[in-house]
């Protein structure tokens, strides 16, 4: 999501012969989640992951076209802190489908009731990563009697754009939703990917790493990351008009690394206009971050939009551990 293409697409346009989904990719995308459970929420099963004891709640919130299994490693570390829980959204990851894009009116109101039936009580504190960040936002805004400190993972935000070079604005700009990701995807590609995504996931368990592995390079999900992302423009207006932030504890991660999912879906662009939208997003992060009493930017120079919660979930560990102490205070 927002200006850079990798959350909107991570297939590369590279000429190549396709191939159909792999009966383990048919089998996975059949499959029970790993871990946690389906909970019902008005007409259809969301899945929630619940460990740990205590409050304030951890409430992961993933970015478009993933799943909250991303924050696996870091929600059961944090459920070593208090109550973690991820979760996925309707329409993505483990949950039913419904019709994409949402509004972020119907995306807050769903979190809501799922922690509501799941007996997860407020105050929360919400990990938000990419548009998972914009949602999290926005359910402060609404209810922020209910939230007791955030953590922003490269969030989606409203003024990404305006903070960017304008050629890059316009090379972002050009990308087409409906092209991105064919029905049939090269093999090559989905190689490519697994191979990325393998290597991120190297340390996690055998029974996390390979069916979230097998999904991550679907072209469901691959879809699935389009079409959430389809109305980020309505998206900003929702956040724009609800109000400003409850003045709460505050952390924001800036992820600035040029890293291999990043090359990939940047391709022809040059690496200067790279470095200048890392140097504007950590600007923009950091106006966020200080728009608040208690609010702070860390830039992570050694991962990237995209694996930054899988590469340093020590760092955003340690920024929910920092919130959680600034509340204790």
């Amino acid at each position: 999501m927002g200006g850079s293409p990798e959350r909107r697409t991570l297939v590369s346009a590279q000429p190549a012969p396709t191939v159909r989904e792999s009966a383990m990719q048919r089998r996975t995308a059949e499959a029970t989640p790993p871990v946690g459970r389906y909970y019902q929420v008005r007409d259809r099963r969301l899945f929630l992951h619940r460990s740990g004891s205590g409050g304030p709640a951890v409430v992961f919130l993933p970015g478009a076209g993933s799943s909250g299994m991303d924050g696996f490693i870091v929600q059961q570390r944090a459920a070593e802190l208090t109550t973690s829980v991820l979760y996925d959204r309707a329409g993505t990851g483990w949950s039913d489908r419904v019709e994409l894009p949402r509004t972020s009116t119907q995306v807050t109101d769903e979190l809501r009731e799922l922690l509501r039936v799941a007996g997860v009580p407020a105050p929360y504190l919400l990990v938000g990563h990419s548009l998972g960040g914009l949602y999290a936002r926005h359910y402060a805004q609404r209810f922020p009697d209910e939230v007791a400190g955030s953590v922003l993972v490269e969030p989606e935000h409203e003024d990404y754009d305006a903070y960017m070079p304008k050629e890059l604005n316009e090379l972002y700009q050009a990308w087409d939703p409906d092209e991105a990701v064919p029905d049939e995807l090269p093999d090559e590609i989905i190689q490519f990917y697994r191979t990325l995504f393998a290597r991120e996931l190297a340390d996690w368990p055998e029974e996390i790493r390979e069916p979230l592995i097998e999904r991550h390079v679907s072209p469901e999900w691959l879809k699935i990351g389009g079409q959430e992302a389809a109305n980020r423009y309505r998206l900003h207006d929702e956040v724009r008009n609800a109000g400003p932030m409850p003045d709460v504890p505050l952390i924001v991660l800036t992820a600035t690394a040029i890293d291999p999912f990043k090359e990939a879906v940047t391709q022809g662009i040059p690496t200067s206009l790279l470095r200048e939208e890392a140097e504007a997003k950590t600007r923009l992060y950091t106006a966020l971050a200080t728009s608040v009493t208690h609010g702070e930017n860390r830039v992570v120079d050694d991962a990237g939009h995209l694996s930054v919660i899988f590469r340093r979930p020590d760092a955003v560990l340690q920024a929910i551990q920092d919130v959680l102490g600034r509340l204790g205070s």
